[in-house]
């Protein structure tokens, strides 16, 4: 499942990288859970948890069978 987010990431990646900011995939638990470093201007913006619950976790839901949630980690 990890290549699987990566490559639903790529896609993700471009509007991100837009507005200064990015996002790097840490880990993928067996239980579905996504652990994602948010860098850049995305790292510490006001906005950031709904940009990783609507826009990220969404998509990746969308995109990936068996993606349960997303988090951000540090």
């Amino acid at each position: 499942m990890k290549e699987q987010v990566e490559k639903a990431l790529e896609d993700i990646r471009p509007m991100l990288m837009a507005d200064g900011g990015n996002v790097e995939l840490v880990d993928v638990t067996n239980d579905g859970n996504v652990k994602l470093k948010l860098t850049g201007a995305c790292s510490g913006c006001p906005s950031s948890q709904v940009t990783l619950k609507v826009g990220i976790e969404q998509a990746l839901k969308e995109k990936v069978p068996g993606v349960q949630s997303v988090e951000e980690v540090c």
